[in-house]
């Protein structure tokens, strides 16, 4: 993608960022830079976007509406973006942001998946976000994926999903760093901190009968963070409408957890 953008507006970038290259513009900065004919050929075909709220916005005419009221949106909001990081691997990426909104009153996670097979090329970008900090509401996402067997996580990824899974309060907190969180879609708000902090969300996530299971859809992982987007079928004992979830989860220098952050629109029947 930085290869179609102006020199003026990876000039900004590099500014904002405070690195001396870019190897992807992150979306939202290449959303609000004006340049609208380098993002749409950033596509390697016609755009394609799953917005959590907007849906399916596939083509030309469809992703030049969605940019223009995004711009408009951002200004009459005065919204912010904080860079939560992102990677770029051979054939997809993955980007942390949050989206301060209305002065900073409302702050609001948000991750987005990018599949670029062909050349750096985007095929497809995926938005994943809670609609709880904007509207106090969950809304029903369904699968923007189909579960796939061949998707494997190795290592402490493997074994957080087994306890969650299983519903093992035990086993999932032994995954983390001593001083490991995990955030809920929701945000720092409902963040959960350390040993004791951890348990007590996940004796809370499991009081509905058991574990969460989850449908393995697609994996990016460059062996510090990893991207696992997932379906959401089943909570304990409760079956739930397929949902399409990510979570994003951060190693640390042991190699345990020293990040679980979740960004899907599921609502807890706790």
């Amino acid at each position: 993608m930085p290869d179609l953008f102006s020199a003026r507006a990876l000039e900004r970038l590099l500014e904002k960022r405070r690195r001396a290259e870019v190897v992807a513009v992150p979306f939202f900065d290449g959303l609000l830079s004006g340049e609208l004919d380098a993002l749409l050929e950033s596509f390697a075909g016609e755009p394609l976007l799953h917005h959590p709220v907007l849906g399916r916005i596939q083509g030309r005419q469809a992703f030049e509406a969605y940019v223009a009221e995004m711009n408009v949106w951002f200004a009459e909001h005065e919204v912010s973006i904080e860079d939560g990081g992102h990677v770029v691997l051979e054939t997809r990426g993955f980007e942390e942001v949050v989206l301060h909104i209305d002065g900073g009153a409302v702050a609001l996670p948000l991750a987005i998946v990018a599949d670029h097979p062909h050349d750096g090329r985007l095929t497809e970008l995926r938005i994943y976000y809670s609609s709880w900090p904007v509207t106090g509401r969950h809304a029903v996402r369904p699968p923007l994926l189909q579960s796939d067997s061949t998707v494997r996580t190795s290592g402490v990824i493997a074994e957080y999903q087994s306890a969650l899974a299983a519903g093992d309060v035990d086993a999932i907190v032994s995954t983390f760093e001593a001083d490991g969180y995990a955030r809920e879609p929701a945000g720092d708000p409902y963040r959960h901190s350390g040993t004791r902090g951890l348990r007590t969300f996940y004796e809370q996530l499991f009081s509905n009968g058991g574990g969460i299971p989850l449908e393995h859809c697609s994996v990016a992982d460059d062996g510090h963070t990893c991207a696992l987007e997932y379906n959401v079928t089943r909570w304990g004992k409760t079956d739930l409408p397929p949902q399409a979830g990510v979570a994003v989860y951060a190693r640390g220098p042991s190699g345990k957890l020293a990040a679980a952050r979740i960004y899907d629109d599921v609502d807890p029947p706790l």
